[in-house]
């Protein structure tokens, strides 16, 4: 077992500390940094015992999955901090891109494809897609540090050879698509995507370009969308993200709204899984 970094994110100065087995990596990440840790370091692991989603939601990590989670400490906002994980997004799906054999995976038609016709669709506000199934999960976690610093866990899980079959949503991995990629292998190329994408995006000077290019790979964009959010259900038209990147949804009566944090469902799904 051997994480190594991409030669752009070692002139960036990025470390990497790898694991066989960890309870969680965002969990570790923010020990490191409330002990003094200054950042810019990826955890890696291949195995997570006690891994977390969305909402307190567990997230499996069988051994030769991938478990990786980039420290950053600094002195951003939360609102702009948050925009990290369209970055994580972004540098998933290029990493993926670059990696695979371009006849492995086919566009994620039945999320709604994307619009530069990539394989890989990126689901509001932090799924990967393959073939309209989860391939992989982004969560964010923060914490402010005694020296008035802001440390940001941004955690990626992706389902490299296996992938759950209990849950209420299609979900697939790199194995059963057909590829032999490892969990190593992909971290060495996302290492490289994230180190370009978070060049691009400056502080949070440059989120309006990873919004067009997030945009141009959303799973779902100008099809029908169920959004569960507060116990209730708003159902339209997915119409874009705003410049904060939340979620517009133009309702079945012709407005707007602006949506911070929900569940999303498509088409067919959305009338399944969200009423």
């Amino acid at each position: 077992m051997v994480f190594q970094l991409a030669s752009e994110a070692l002139k960036q100065g990025y470390r990497v500390e790898g694991h066989h087995t960890v309870g969680s990596t965002n969990a570790l990440a923010l020990e490191r940094a409330t002990g003094g840790d200054a950042g810019n370091l990826w955890i890696c692991a291949l195995k997570q015992e006690s891994g977390r989603g969305r909402r307190g939601r567990a997230w499996e990590t069988p051994v030769g999955n991938l478990a990786a989670t980039l420290l950053i400490v600094g002195s951003h906002d939360p609102k702009r901090a948050a925009t990290l994980g369209f970055v994580a997004g972004l540098s998933l799906s290029d990493a993926l891109q670059a990696a695979i054999p371009g006849a492995s995976l086919s566009v994620a038609a039945d999320a709604g494809g994307t619009k530069d016709g990539s394989r890989f669709a990126l689901k509001w506000p932090n799924d990967v897609l393959a073939d309209g199934a989860k391939l992989a999960g982004i969560l964010l976690e923060s914490t402010f540090l005694p020296n008035g610093r802001f440390a940001v866990a941004v955690g990626i899980g992706v389902n490299v050879v296996a992938h759950p079959s209990d849950l209420p949503y299609p979900a697939t991995s790199l194995q059963a698509l057909g590829s032999d990629l490892s969990a190593e292998a992909l971290f060495t190329s996302l290492s490289g995507a994230w180190a370009s994408n978070v060049a691009l995006w400056d502080e949070g000077r440059g989120l309006s370009a990873i919004r067009d290019r997030w945009l141009d790979r959303a799973a779902g964009l100008g099809g029908d969308v169920a959004v569960r959010l507060d116990g209730a259900v708003l159902r339209g038209t997915f119409e874009t993200i705003d410049e904060d990147c939340r979620f517009v949804i133009r309702l079945n009566d012709g407005s707007l709204t602006q949506i911070a944090a929900g569940d999303v469902h498509f088409g067919a799904v959305a009338s399944a899984s969200a009423s």
